[in-house]
């Protein structure tokens, strides 16, 4: 949970030595230790001269998109919302940010939620959709010099349609250059101009589409400058070849171009000779997906070795800021964390005042100078450094970071060129001080230009001439739960915003005039069609509370403007990539009258709890649908009646949402969440016996056992069922079916069961006998679990492992492909193996980190693969490949890179019985880390 602001004593210091005496103006915090401490490592000599040369430095900034980030930060009360923006935008207060890039909504997904498009529908534009347009001009108010950069992750599904099917919309068609026209208007109704935009996020590019949307912005005179691609570098070989594109694009814009890609250590980084040749400005327009703490020193080396490395004149940090729900993916990446808007409490991080520690000492259109900058002691793992100025030479900054040393070193400054020779403020950053940081520990005066530092490991420091620095000084409330009851008639809010707390995971749920002659506003969603989408598609829904929530009835009334399905949805938890992996409980009521009770899971496994069908709902008609929870019990009702009740123990606690199977623009209103006041009766329970082992094609015996608490009613009409996985062959050999069972009685049933024969027969199976009854006027159904193993038979001959089963199998990203590489997060979504340029026709796909077992029984001799980081992802990624037998690592690999050649594998394998394939990120996180065991294989006895 989310903690409030606290702040620790440092334990560090910066020695400033001149070379005549000793100036120590030091905050009282320090440690007389660390005030002391000698250096113990190299000596870097650093001339900063106003004749030097450099690239221009265009600004630190961050982005609010890929999706949702920022979405609780509206819904925050005052003054902790002000406080909030203070510390990201305001100068001389916190991460006094210089470039602020927001997502274009498109109704989709991209990330960690949706963001609503402009235009859901063709030709009806509403410019105060979401809530980027009031951050930029709450950026604007604190900062009106920040530059603001607007890019599309997605967009609405008639955008290039021309069939209006469902999926069939073009993003690199004429009517996104329209749509972003529009958004451009929408900007300037707001009073805001944007300085920059983009294509389609991290999905390559399209030349002639960007050579027609520089005509469109020059034919009506818009000053906006145009970031191609938001992707890699190859964009810059199409740009020093074709001269058109050229003179259409401004900037260069890459994401993630330090070691390890997205959310890696950025100990190194990389352009090419191509794009610094353009003479175009190269930016990291994406880079960061750290955590608000531990990910400062990736941060800043992303910063100052990404100039040294490659060039790299801007950077902005994914995402802002974490607002959103902390049951989401990436719930504290960013500069901060604010997820309790209820509560008003936020946390800063360690990256935001690492941030500070660039933004608050230079401005945009400075220089770098590239002969006072580089690595300490000419090592990258002492650190580095970067000096920049403006063209008047009327002040100096260098920035130093020590995030990979480990001790303690110096640095001795000369001055000179006609740069100020004043006094020198320093500040610094412990990066491993959990949100404390930007301390202005000392001023130093140079002596005849000259001065030293003694600089400690694990630090950022600025060393500046400027003034004007400062750190905020507001802290956090303390946190809180979101009281019960909560409820919301969705009146509060002006048409087209979203409603408080409700944050959209797909679709766009807008407040909207009520429908059906209901007077007042409701939420309606608001996607008529599958948007163009950036991660994959789910249903269109919301979620909304505190995942903390427990016992408690959600309702909510209903409205279907045409035949479909709505959602109520509870408990919901965890949430893992894409949006549709959603852990929680689903109420599902189509308009015919039918229902169900279905269990989501964070690998998108959909379960039919319970079902049935009740009157039908119809259309354009009002309805209401409930859904409570008492302990393990599951009770739906539709229009006050309950229609059916599960038992269920997945999920004890979480949100409350809205959602609506598939696209359709169906309403809702009168949400409330009341805690349950009198809980449900004590749950019946059914039991499973069954053999621990059931070879392939044999028989066993499955005996369940269904028992009736003594209080509350008694059952009738109970009838049992096996609940057999797929494949098995069921026959009873009791009675399954029973008229009436008292309080406090049990029944039992038996069946034959006869395990599958098939080489694809799961190792683990698990029965889920299910007893379905009436019990105080209401259906029920109530599961019970048993499983039992089925062993692999040794492999004979020499086959290869994708033909084998897994006795178990975990991968860092979707599941394992067999004969294909590992694509994204659905099944066989993979393309065909290759190793630079080699194909495979056969072999497993996998990504970091990956596990892949198969039984042997020690029958087998040898092992033989090529592996390596699969094309579809090189030249990124880095992972180290093993095989461990019985426990024991028999083989281990190099670190493969991305530009790796395909490694050869022959390995001994004697006597081994189970044989495990695990692939391991490499030491610097497992973005981009698609690895294939190309051609694998055993050799065994016959």
């Amino acid at each position: 949970m989310l903690q409030s602001v606290r702040y620790r004593t440092p334990s560090w210091s910066v020695a400033v030595v001149s070379c005549l005496v000793l100036v120590f103006s030091m905050v009282t915090t320090l440690s007389a230790r660390a005030a002391t401490t000698a250096p113990t490592g190299a000596t870097t000599a650093i001339t900063v001269d106003g004749s030097g040369t450099g690239r221009t430095f265009d600004g630190i900034g961050a982005i609010s998109g890929g999706g949702g980030n920022s979405r609780l930060l509206i819904d925050y009360p005052e003054p902790q919302r002000g406080r909030i923006l203070d510390y990201l935008f305001k100068p001389g207060y916190g991460a006094a940010l210089q470039m602020l890039k927001v997502e274009i909504g498109g109704d989709t997904n991209s990330t960690d939620g949706s963001e609503p498009s402009i235009e859901h529908t063709r030709g009806t534009v509403h410019c105060d959709s979401g809530y980027e347009w009031w951050l930029m001009e709450q950026a604007k108010k604190r900062n009106p010099h920040i530059e603001l950069y607007g890019l599309a992750w997605g967009a609405p599904g008639w955008i290039g349609n021309t069939d209006n099917s469902p999926g069939g919309g073009d993003f690199w068609s004429q009517d996104m250059i329209d749509y972003l026209v529009d958004w451009l208007g929408c900007a300037r109704q707001h009073g805001l101009d944007i300085d920059y935009l983009g294509g389609w996020n991290e999905r390559g590019y399209d030349i002639g589409w960007y050579e027609k949307l520089h005509a469109a912005l020059a034919a009506r005179h818009l000053p906006v400058r145009i970031v191609a691609a938001d992707s890699g570098l190859d964009v810059a070989d199409d740009i020093a070849k074709d001269q058109q594109f050229a003179d259409s694009v401004d900037v260069v814009g890459v994401h993630y171009p330090c070691e390890g890609g997205d959310g890696g250590t950025a100990d190194t980084c990389y352009s090419s000779d191509t794009a610094q040749a353009t003479g175009k400005p190269l930016w990291a327009s994406e880079n960061g997906s750290l955590d608000e703490n531990t990910g400062a020193g990736a941060l800043i080396r992303s910063i100052t070795r990404g100039y040294l490395d490659g060039r790299y004149t801007a950077y902005l940090n994914w995402p802002l800021l974490a607002a959103i729900y902390p049951n989401l993916p990436y719930d504290t990446v960013g500069l901060a964390v604010a997820n309790q808007p209820w509560s008003g409490a936020y946390e800063l991080g360690t990256s935001l005042w690492t941030t500070a520690q660039v933004t608050q000492v230079t401005r945009p259109g400075w220089k770098f100078v590239d002969q006072a900058s580089g690595y300490l002691g000419g090592d990258r793992t002492d650190g580095s450094y970067v000096t920049l100025k403006p063209a008047d030479n009327s002040a100096y900054s260098t920035i130093v970071e020590t995030s990979t040393a480990s001790s303690a070193q110096s640095a001795d400054f000369t001055v000179g060129g006609g740069l100020p020779t004043g006094t020198v403020h320093i500040w610094a950053t412990d990066l491993a001080s959990n949100g404390r940081g930007f301390l202005h520990t000392g001023d130093v005066t140079p002596q005849n230009g000259h001065f030293s530092v003694t600089l400690q490991p694990g630090h950022v420091y600025s060393l500046t001439t400027t003034t004007g620095q400062g750190r905020g000084t507001a802290v956090s409330p303390p946190q809180g739960h979101l009281a019960l009851p909560y409820r919301d008639s969705f009146e509060g809010r002006a048409q087209g915003r979203e409603a408080r707390y409700l944050s959209d995971m797909q679709g766009s749920f807008e407040t909207a005039p009520c429908a059906g002659g209901r007077p007042g506003r409701c939420v309606r969603q608001m996607a008529a069609q599958q948007p163009i989408e950036w991660q994959d598609d789910s249903d269109a829904f919301a979620l909304l509370g505190d995942p903390d929530w427990r016992d408690y009835t959600v309702s909510s009334d209903v409205y279907l403007d045409r035949p479909g399905t709505v959602e109520l949805i509870g408990r919901a938890g965890e949430q893992q990539r894409p949006q549709s992996h959603q852990a929680g409980y689903f109420l599902r009521v189509a308009d015919t009258g039918a229902w169900s009770v279905v269990r989501s899971d964070t690998g998108g496994r959909l379960t039919t709890l319970a079902d049935g069908t009740t009157r039908a709902l119809g259309t354009q008609r009002w309805h209401t649908l409930g859904l409570s929870f008492s302990g393990t019990t599951i009770t739906a009702s539709v229009d006050g009646r309950r229609v059916g009740a599960v038992d269920d123990s997945a999920y004890p606690a979480g949100q409350v949402g809205l959602g609506v199977v598939g696209y359709r623009t169906d309403e809702f209103d009168n949400l409330s969440i009341t805690p349950l006041r009198h809980p449900a009766a004590s749950p019946a329970t059914v039991a499973a016996d069954l053999p621990a082992t059931v070879r392939r094609g044999a028989s066993a015996t499955l005996t369940t056992t269904f028992a009736l608490p003594a209080s509350g009613g008694a059952v009738t009409g109970l009838t049992l069922t096996p609940g057999t996985p797929a494949n098995w062959r069921v026959t009873p050999t009791t009675p399954v079916t029973f008229t009436r069972v008292a309080p406090g009685h049990s029944v039992t049933a038996s069946w034959t069961v006869t395990a599958p024969t098939a080489t694809d027969t799961p190792v683990t199976n698990t029965f889920l006998p299910l007893a379905t009854y009436d019990r105080d006027g209401v259906r029920h159904w109530t599961y019970g679990s048993a499983s039992t193993q089925v062993p692999i038979p040794a492999p004979t001959g020499s086959p290869f492992v994708s033909d084998l089963s897994f006795v178990s199998a975990a991968n860092g990203w979707g599941p394992v492909e067999r004969d294909t590489s590992n694509g994204e997060q659905a099944a066989g979504d993979g393309q065909p193996m290759a190793l630079r340029g080699t194909p495979f026709a056969k072999g497993l796909g996998v990504h970091a980190d990956s596990d892949v077992a198969f039984y042997l029984g020690g029958n087998c001799s040898r092992f033989t693969a090529t592996v390596g980081i699969d094309d579809e992802v090189a030249p990124y990624g880095s992972v180290s490949f093993s095989l461990v037998g019985d426990g024991r690592t028999v083989a281990t690999t190099p670190v493969l890179t991305g530009g790796s050649a395909g490694l050869p594998l022959d390995v001994d394998v004697t006597g081994v019985q189970e044989l495990h394939l695990v692939v391991g990120d490499g030491g610097d996180g497992n973005a981009h880390d698609h690895a294939d065991w190309g051609g694998a294989r055993v050799v065994c006895g016959e």
